[in-house]
């Protein structure tokens, strides 16, 4: 403020001189007074572009994330259930009503898990089943349904309830975070027997399209497996692909699948071709064709053979053929 104060005051003496009369046009007194008042002028700007960078940092920070609307909970009882831990002290309940999320989690662990299966079905026409698991694996979650509870501000609601102990150990916590959001989605449903799934399944989707549109779908053209069909197999010859160790799981529930393919013929019994890695069988497969088909020189000498052996039956066809031109 008093950084603006003495600029107005040089402002006037700069442009309006005639208010220092008694001092001669050209004085030095003028020269400084302008040097002052450029200085001034840039330090309000730093001021003033500092202030709003400090403005727009804090409305970022407190401005909420984009979420879809929260669906209402239709029914006072259950609301205050899905909020109210396990291990909280209550008063004994009526037979038939729930005074805590221990059996709503149950339920909304179902509706969670069947709408999620039906929003990969929509989303992912061609999608081997192995890999639609594994996505909705990564949507249902803990961390997942835990991070959109907390979000929604579950974790402070349910706070109260929950034992000190219990909200210091980390899974513990992410747990219960998970619980208190599949409990919401019972209760959502449980108290508006027309439109309570159809809401709840809307504001589920809303919230996993956009960890969806990440995913990567699959490679559906698997190719080395044919490839090396062609370069190896003839009559009595067999290509075997077998699981050469269990699956490893991923971050996210997805797993690696180990496979190797292995050759019976041309004079090889059960030779190891290749191996290889991938987030199903097939494409585990695949892999393990393709480095077959690399496995040099042991892949050459198997096609050498093989093309030894068709040879004789080709040269028998083309003497028939030259026979009946004679």
């Amino acid at each position: 403020m008093l950084v603006q104060q003495l600029q107005g005051i040089v402002d006037q003496v700069v442009h309006r001189p005639q208010v220092l009369h008694s001092i001669p046009e050209g004085s030095e007194i003028l020269k400084v007074t302008t040097q002052l008042h450029t200085i001034l002028a840039a330090a309000i700007k730093r001021n003033t572009d500092s202030e709003l960078k400090k403005f727009k940092a804090t409305k970022s920070a407190v401005q909420p994330v984009s979420l879809p609307d929260l669906p209402p909970i239709h029914d006072a009882v259950l609301e205050r259930a899905v909020f109210t831990h396990p291990g909280a002290p209550v008063n004994i309940a009526p037979e038939g009503v729930e005074h805590n999320y221990d059996r709503l989690e149950v339920l909304g662990d179902a509706y969670v898990e069947v709408i999620a299966t039906r929003l990969i079905w929509d989303q992912f026409k061609d999608m081997p089943a192995g890999r639609m698991s594994q996505i909705r694996e990564d949507l249902v979650k803990n961390e997942t349904l835990a991070s959109f509870a907390s979000q929604y501000g579950f974790d402070k609601r349910v706070s109260l309830s929950v034992p000190e102990e219990q909200k210091l150990q980390s899974k513990r916590w992410l747990k219960i975070r998970g619980d208190v959001f599949e409990a919401y989605v019972a209760a959502v449903i449980l108290s508006s027997p027309d439109r309570g799934f159809a809401m709840i399944e809307q504001w589920l989707r809303e919230l996993w399209l956009p960890r969806l549109s990440q995913v990567q779908p699959v490679q559906t053209v698997l190719r080395y497996k044919e490839q090396l069909a062609k370069k190896v197999m003839g009559k009595g010859v067999k290509l075997r692909y077998v699981e050469e160790q269990p699956a490893t799981r991923l971050d996210g529930g997805m797993q690696t699948y180990y496979m190797g393919v292995y050759l019976t013929g041309w004079g090889w019994q059960d030779q190891h071709l290749g191996s290889g890695s991938g987030l199903n069988k097939a494409i585990a497969g695949d892999e393990a064709a393709n480095r077959a088909l690399q496995n040099c020189p042991l892949i050459d000498q198997v096609a050498a053979v093989k093309v030894a052996h068709d040879r004789p039956a080709s040269g028998v066809k083309e003497a028939d053929s030259n026979t009946q031109l004679i």
